[in-house]
């Protein structure tokens, strides 16, 4: 009986021991992962801290966004390696355009200013820029996804080199032929649609130019990756110094730098609307004194690419059209309106005056050198035309509902 008494004694004790233990083991698990927790939320406020820069004011888009008013000379494009001696570039914010470019032939469709697109009616004030602030809720979505702030999954690519892009992009386009010539620029009037995305796809139109093995891209998009929401958006996407990223949001400030107060990528767009059909002038050019890289959006510069951002000095190609990303899983989204193009820009997904700035810096609006691509023409389609009675000049219809 006092065997028992003991056994069941040291039972108890053993009992309680193993218990301890476990609760121990327990508290020590649920500890650590809130110190795990701990220094993920850290890391997330830092790096907001690094991605939204101090701002003289915040302000909000007409869709309630809030973008930082940020000192001209603090933006992320001036963190690049080249411009510690940075205050001369100033003066380089006056662009020159090239002979005979559009602005001087084209109607001008801006006000002179976008602050139709801001809550207060102006923008950010005079020295200052607009950069999209970055929530902890962007940011997570973001790294859900298994992107990062500057490039989320839309790592863009050129169809010269269509092994690169892999089987989630597909393109509809037309380019340049690949033969030995410089290109300075390039311009599009690009109809405006909202195609339906799922969450983790994009659908985009943009003007592509290749400068050696880099690249710069703007346009519009939908893309749901990068911000929350359906909403057709103004982007760029530069491709330069061993870095991809959307927007001025890149790594060592290898982005494109903004000169404006009431204008930056990222924002929705409120198209202008021609003859009844919503569309949007882009610009990209050199700068024949500076070698600078100029965004023009309806023939005002928006911002520019230092030439020292890019490894070759001139453009070696020119893409306009259609791009759209999906993973694989998925059945791939609708181009430009969804529809198949029949030629007729009233019905179709249309880029219109097509042109190249050539080697001596003068406007080719005929763009003769052409080719059309699509990567698959079960879901989307492409063609081109310099003899319409549409009077569009070189035309591209481009689009497709997708679905492969």
């Amino acid at each position: 009986m006092k065997m028992e008494l003991e056994f069941s004694a040291m039972w108890m004790v053993f009992l309680c021991i193993c218990c301890s233990l476990m609760i121990s083991y327990n508290r020590g698990i649920v500890e650590a992962a809130e110190t795990l927790k701990n220094v993920e939320d850290l890391d997330i406020e830092q790096e907001l801290k690094i991605i939204n820069r101090p701002a003289v004011k915040i302000i909000k888009s007409i869709y309630g966004e809030e973008y930082g008013c940020v000192d001209f000379y603090k933006q992320p494009g001036f963190d690049h390696p080249s411009m510690m001696n940075h205050t001369f570039f100033h003066d380089k914010m006056r662009m020159s355009y090239p002979e005979g470019s559009t602005k001087h032939r084209r109607e001008k469709l801006s006000k002179k200013h976008f602050g139709h697109l801001w809550e207060n009616g102006l923008g950010c004030p005079i020295g200052t820029v607009p950069i999209l602030r970055v929530t902890k809720v962007d940011l997570l979505r973001l790294k859900s996804l298994g992107g990062d702030s500057s490039n989320p999954r839309g790592s863009w690519n050129n169809t010269y080199e269509p092994m690169l892009s892999g089987n989630d992009h597909h393109f509809a386009v037309t380019r340049t032929k690949r033969k030995p010539k410089i290109y300075n620029g390039a311009t599009m009037r690009a109809a405006i649609f909202t195609p339906p995305v799922e969450p983790n796809q994009i659908s985009s139109t943009r003007l592509h130019i290749q400068i050696g093995s880099e690249f710069i891209q703007a346009g519009w998009t939908v893309n749901p990756l990068l911000y929350q929401g359906v909403i057709t958006r103004l982007f760029v996407f530069t491709n330069a110094g061993g870095h991809q990223c959307y927007h001025s949001r890149c790594p060592d400030g290898a982005g494109m730098i903004l000169v404006r107060a009431d204008m930056a990528p990222g924002i929705p767009l409120v198209a202008q609307n021609i003859k009844g059909i919503q569309a949007i002038d882009i610009a990209i050019n050199k700068d024949q004194t500076s070698g600078n890289w100029g965004l023009y959006v309806s023939n005002e510069l928006i911002g520019f690419w230092p030439a020292s951002r890019f490894k070759e000095s001139s453009g070696t190609g020119v893409e306009w059209g259609g791009e759209v990303y999906s993973p694989l899983s998925s059945p791939s989204p609708p181009m430009g309106n969804g529809r198949f193009p029949v030629g007729n820009p009233h019905y179709d997904s249309y880029i219109r005056d097509i042109s190249i700035i050539d080697e001596n810096y003068k406007e080719d609006n005929t763009v003769k050198n052409t080719e059309s691509y699509t990567d698959n023409s079960h879901g989307y389609k492409v063609r081109d035309s310099t003899e319409t009675w549409w009077k569009v000049g070189h035309l591209v219809v481009y689009g497709g509902p997708g679905k492969i």
